[in-house]
């Protein structure tokens, strides 16, 4: 009997409270137990976060690689050719139209390429249908300043040379007719021509890299060009593109204005940057199937765990452990379980995207929400896969879990 005046409490059973490093401990200690099943359903989650760094990673450097060469090359070129007439003929621009552009206002460089009816072999010897794909075009001793071409070896017509049989080949062209050096002769309308250069490759103008350049005089001297521009390039101020575009076929052409056709090379670039992006859509899709499969395997590694735990489980909770701290054991096994398969699947991404890259000759560019999105990826995989499992080995009651053999 408790006497008058004993203020003195019975005893109460308290819970232990988990700190946060006896959470990882205790996760740590149930992942050791079944190494291997462990590493394989890692794996799954490292295979699907590996696929959508490299993913984002690739296109992101060859996004880079893109933009890159957009500031070398310069998106201010616009290229002027003909169209066709009222009657679905072909259009010719004026001879004086490359003169006419150099006038506008903004215009900082005008160069232009005419097509000329006569084909380039490597000897005489070859028979005329034969021509490799070469085309032969009188060029402006403006093309490579204009356009921004280096020469890979020899040098560019003048105002010399371009009166004579001399010729400048593209890259492309260049591979195709065998010439690695200047000097040697090709054969092109009936004589021979000496090349003088050969250029490196045109990003913007690709039909240079197929052709053979000769100079504008010696075009119409030894080859019956008629002196009428097929292409003209032209290089402006970066504000005033979109104004210089507006004019551009009237000044070439004030009386048929809607004979010529005007472009912007740089557009066929953005193109294939948002073609790219489009791609990588695709490929981001097929990577959340891979990290899906890998939260699978994970749930049913965890759900197999408990299973296989009982005896475990039902121990912890006749010394005392409650519903809530078996939950958060096995959570924090699951969470662990799919960090670690994240946090490989990240590095591997991002070596995956360096050593692809420097095989293109790219950027290397690992975007830094790519790391940050695959830790909050694996979290939520990770959650969402041992949530089940944890709650079903709470609901345990420990003289169940202790009498399963």
């Amino acid at each position: 009997m408790r006497r008058a005046g004993d203020t003195a409490a019975p005893d109460r059973l308290v819970a232990a409270r988990l700190s946060g490093p006896d959470v990882v401990r205790v996760g740590l200690a149930g992942l050791r137990s079944r190494r291997t099943r462990v590493l394989l359903s890692a794996l799954g989650i490292a295979i699907g976060i590996a696929t959508m760094v490299a993913v984002l990673g690739i296109s992101s450097s060859g996004r880079e690689d893109l933009l890159r060469r957009l500031d070398r090359l310069g998106t201010n070129l616009l290229t002027v050719q003909p169209g066709d007439t009222l009657f679905g003929e072909r259009a010719r621009l004026p001879r004086s139209a490359p003169a006419m552009v150099a006038r506008i206002g903004p215009v900082t460089s005008v160069a232009a390429t005419g097509t000329v009816d006569a084909s380039v072999r490597r000897t005489d010897r070859i028979p005329d249908e034969i021509t490799g794909g070469i085309a032969v075009r009188a060029a402006s001793a403006e093309l490579p300043r204009t356009l921004r071409i280096g020469m890979r070896t020899g040098t560019w017509l003048n105002a010399g040379t371009g009166r004579y049989p001399g010729v400048v080949l593209g890259a492309e062209a260049a591979g195709r007719l065998g010439v690695e050096r200047v000097g040697v002769q090709v054969w092109i309308g009936g004589r021979w021509f000496t090349v003088l250069g050969v250029l490196d490759s045109a990003e913007l103008a690709p039909e240079i890299d197929r052709s053979a350049l000769v100079g504008w005089d010696a075009a119409e001297r030894y080859l019956g060009f008629d002196g009428h521009p097929t292409t003209i390039y032209e290089r402006s101020a970066d504000a005033a593109v979109e104004d210089v575009r507006a004019v551009l076929a009237r000044t070439v052409n004030p009386e048929n204005p809607e004979e010529v056709q005007v472009s912007r090379p740089s557009d066929a670039l953005a193109a294939r940057a948002a073609a790219s992006g489009a791609f990588t859509g695709l490929l981001l899709g097929l990577g959340a199937v891979a990290l899906l499969v890998g939260g699978v395997g994970v749930a049913n590694t965890m759900v197999i765990s408990v299973l296989e735990r009982r005896r475990e489980i039902g121990l912890r909770r006749s010394l005392g452990a409650t519903r809530g701290q078996v939950r958060l054991q096995f959570l924090a096994e699951s969470l662990l379980l799919s960090a670690f398969g994240g946090a490989a699947g990240a590095v591997l991404g991002a070596a995956v995207t360096v050593g692809f890259a420097l095989y293109r000759g790219w950027p290397p560019v690992v975007p830094l929400w790519a790391p940050a999105g695959a830790v909050i990826a694996t979290l939520a995989i990770g959650t969402a896969a041992g949530l089940y499992p944890a709650t079903r080995a709470a609901r345990l009651s420990p003289t169940a879990a202790l009498a399963t053999v």
